[in-house]
């Protein structure tokens, strides 16, 4: 199933060479809107790292690799650059990649559940008052702060919104998820890094105004003044096809080193 970002430079030709490299490898490849009732062995994405992360939340379903080609600007989560398409394409077509088992964060709110795989957000809104959030773990009131909000992660979500944040990086395989504030209003805030089987509750303390929650940057609804919301870490929602030997640590010089020059 081939996902692409319709709006990259270069998208068209991008997907002939898909086309092609499935053929030699006798795939069948159908667009994400066509794809019907047809079960997929794969995913294949022509796009930056939103576009990957939308495959990645479809694939739960059929749970099947997904493998990425970056024709975005960052691109963390792609398995190869847009210059490496052929080469990319064909090992993947063979079967010749790795993959890895991403966790992601359960979010319960206003009777409602949702999953996230990067990152759940609880952010201020535009001309509202400044937020107070507090948070617990296990029981225990860790922070209490006015701010622009909050920010749950993964460690797959790490390099993004919580990396942006000044949190901490998790490298891919650990266990557990980042809880850091957005720009708190104290000098004593830390960024915290959570065990996997340790609950997260989020309280919103204003009298009148709600945050809004977002899950994987999408908009899902708000956290209204003194309400509580729980996230708990779930493992294995979904699978990241990588070619053999990639590096993750390699990649973080790569594509954050860089950026910084």
């Amino acid at each position: 199933m081939l996902f692409t970002h319709s709006h990259a430079a270069g998208m068209d030709r991008a997907v002939e060479v898909a086309h092609a490299a499935a053929d030699r490898h006798g795939w069948d490849l159908i667009a994400s809107k066509d794809a019907g009732e047809l079960e997929p062995s794969l995913f294949v994405v022509l796009g930056g790292d939103g576009t990957i992360l939308h495959a990645l939340r479809a694939s739960r379903e059929h749970r099947v690799p997904v493998f990425g080609i970056n024709f975005g600007r960052v691109g963390f989560l792609a398995g190869v650059e847009a210059d490496q398409i052929e080469l990319g394409l064909d090992r993947a077509f063979a079967g010749e990649y790795e993959t890895l088992d991403l966790p992601g964060l359960e979010i319960t709110a206003n009777g409602e559940t949702q999953i996230a795989l990067n990152d759940v957000s609880f952010s201020r809104r535009p001309r509202g008052g400044v937020a107070e959030l507090s948070y617990r773990i296990a029981g225990e009131e860790v922070g209490h702060v006015r701010c622009d909000g909050l920010v749950a992660s993964t460690a797959t979500g790490s390099t993004g919104y919580n990396l942006a944040n000044n949190g901490p990086i998790l490298a891919w395989g650990v266990a557990g998820y980042v809880v850091s504030y957005i720009a708190p209003h104290t000098l004593t805030a830390r960024a915290l890094v959570v065990a996997p089987d340790d609950v997260l509750h989020v309280v919103n303390h204003r009298s009148r105004d709600g945050v809004d929650i977002a899950v994987d940057g999408v908009a899902v609804g708000e956290l209204s003044p003194s309400a509580e919301a729980s996230v708990a870490y779930r493992p294995d929602l979904a699978s990241l096809a990588q070619l053999p030997g990639s590096n993750f640590y390699h990649r973080i010089r790569e594509k954050f080193g860089h950026l910084a020059v």
